[in-house]
């Protein structure tokens, strides 16, 4: 299974490499994430210039589609060139968006009446999109997710690991990597939000 992790020009570099780095913990178990990119580099809202893995196109052959998101996604959702690159298909992959990706979401037409979690700053323009905003790090319908808040994209990704290979996986990545002495804390509280996102759908 194979995981992009779009991320553009002026992204937030706790998004993206997060998520992929948790994800790619799994790669034995054939669960992958790739930095996917509109251009060969791009330049994080810190100046860090990284290389993309994959190109745009990458989005419509992954299993998974993780959007990440940065100082410069107004200007991604207003660019139509670069928003027809991102062919998207619910019905076969998972797709999730951490803060402000989640206008691109509602750009695309993909959250409906669905409400989404998002960041402080990016809430008035994913609300002025029509969009019910949560007060909460993590909301799940079906195969979409968003999360709001940088360091919730661990929830991002633990929705994927859970999702594509079970909470026995998520458990185990999370349980590696959570600060000292409160691993089992960690990972229950990730599991926990994941599982109300999923809950919704009861």
């Amino acid at each position: 299974m194979q995981v992009a992790v779009v991320t553009f020009d002026g992204f937030n570099e706790l998004d993206s490499f997060i998520a992929s780095a948790l994800i790619n913990r799994c790669r034995e178990d054939g669960l992958e994430a790739f930095i996917t990119t509109p251009a060969p580099a791009v330049t994080s809202m810190n100046g860090v210039e990284v290389g993309g893995q994959r190109p745009m196109e990458f989005v419509a052959e992954a299993d998974v589609v993780l959007i990440g998101s940065g100082v410069r996604t107004r200007d991604v959702v207003a660019d139509e060139r670069l928003i027809s690159r991102l062919r998207l298909e619910p019905s076969r992959q998972l797709i999730g968006a951490q803060c402000s990706g989640a206008l691109v979401l509602a750009r695309l037409g993909l959250l409906g009446s669905m409400p989404a979690c998002t960041d402080v700053k990016s809430r008035p323009f994913v609300e002025a999109c029509g969009v019910t905003v949560l007060d909460e790090p993590f909301h799940a319908e079906g195969n979409i997710a968003t999360a709001g808040g940088c360091l919730a994209s661990q929830y991002l990704a633990t929705w994927v690991i859970t999702r594509v290979l079970g909470e026995d996986a998520a458990r185990d990545v999370l349980d590696y990597v959570a600060p000292v002495g409160e691993n089992r804390e960690t990972a229950q509280r990730a599991l926990r939000a994941v599982g109300a996102g999923r809950a919704a759908l009861r």
